[in-house]
């Protein structure tokens, strides 16, 4: 049956078409001004591919040691930071889809008043401090480990799988470890893609949680080490020598960009297959 266009679709089309090239457009700009030459940038003469094609500030990002150290920094931040709040939320969220444990009730009851009310920056600030967590790795992964709202996400999507299947797993032998790690874990790959996608890109993005518990410039992530280049203008004497430092540091600016950018966004296709579905945990069904 062949489809037909409607008046509908085709204003959609054209909406959603504008709204792609608004939102590509600025990324399609760093990147041209971060390949592009000094003369060709300095003219305001890029537009959305680069003219004098060049990778010498890419060549300057990679070879400035803070950057690379505050790369990988995010890199093991987001992995560890993913891990170990996937693996709470998770055994977090199907102890409460048991209706036998005790106070069932009253903990997801106290799971939802969180998303309301928190202690505050300063509280958790003197926690973290009084644990001894201040310029660790850990101030970057274990204050935010625990989200109530992708808790209460994943609880959503484990009572959706049938208890016959836990069932035949109890007459298997297996006890509730068992059940989670060999039956529903791996039945709920769309779950975990959705929220683990969510939460490495928060990690990937914050600047705010090292800025309150780090100060060992050793262990600054890439997300400060970039807002110090874009805002306090600390560029590498390297990167300045020998050319006009305005040229330099804008072209610096977006090489940085796109060098922080790009590896998260590459993890979108490789989760998509699974991405959808777990988005849409919890809606309404027609």
């Amino acid at each position: 049956m062949k489809q037909k266009f409607s008046l509908f679709s085709l204003i959609n089309l054209f909406l959603m078409l504008c709204v792609v090239m608004i939102t590509l457009y600025p990324f399609l700009y760093m990147l041209s001004v971060s390949l592009s030459g000094n003369t060709f940038v300095m003219k305001g003469a890029i537009t959305w591919y680069p003219k004098g094609f060049n990778l010498d500030m890419y060549k300057l990002v990679f070879k400035d040691t803070r950057i690379m150290k505050g790369f990988l920094n995010t890199m093991m931040y987001t992995a560890l930071g993913t891990l170990i709040s996937l693996t709470i939320t998770a055994f977090g969220a199907y102890a409460l889809t048991k209706k036998e444990m005790i106070f069932s009730k009253g903990f997801t009851l106290m799971v939802v008043i969180t998303l309301f009310f928190s202690g505050g920056m300063i509280p958790t600030f003197l926690i973290i401090k009084s644990y001894g967590l201040l310029d660790t790795v850990w101030a970057m992964v274990l204050p935010g480990a625990v989200n109530s709202w992708n808790m209460l996400v994943m609880c959503t999507f484990f009572r959706g799988i049938p208890p016959e299947l836990e069932e035949s797993g109890r007459m298997d032998g297996c006890n509730d470890f068992g059940i989670a790690l060999r039956i529903v874990f791996p039945m709920s790959k769309a779950v975990f893609a959705a929220i683990g996608l969510f939460t490495a890109v928060g990690l990937w993005n914050d600047f705010f949680t090292p800025l309150l518990y780090l100060r060992d410039v050793n262990l600054f992530p890439l997300s400060v080490v970039l807002r110090n280049i874009m805002l306090a203008g600390q560029m590498s004497s390297e990167a300045t020598s020998g050319q006009g430092d305005v040229i330099v540091s804008e072209s610096l600016k977006y090489a940085v960009l796109m060098v922080s950018t790009l590896p998260i966004l590459l993890l979108y296709p490789f989760m998509q297959k699974y991405f959808d579905k777990g988005v849409w945990v919890g809606s309404v069904k027609g």
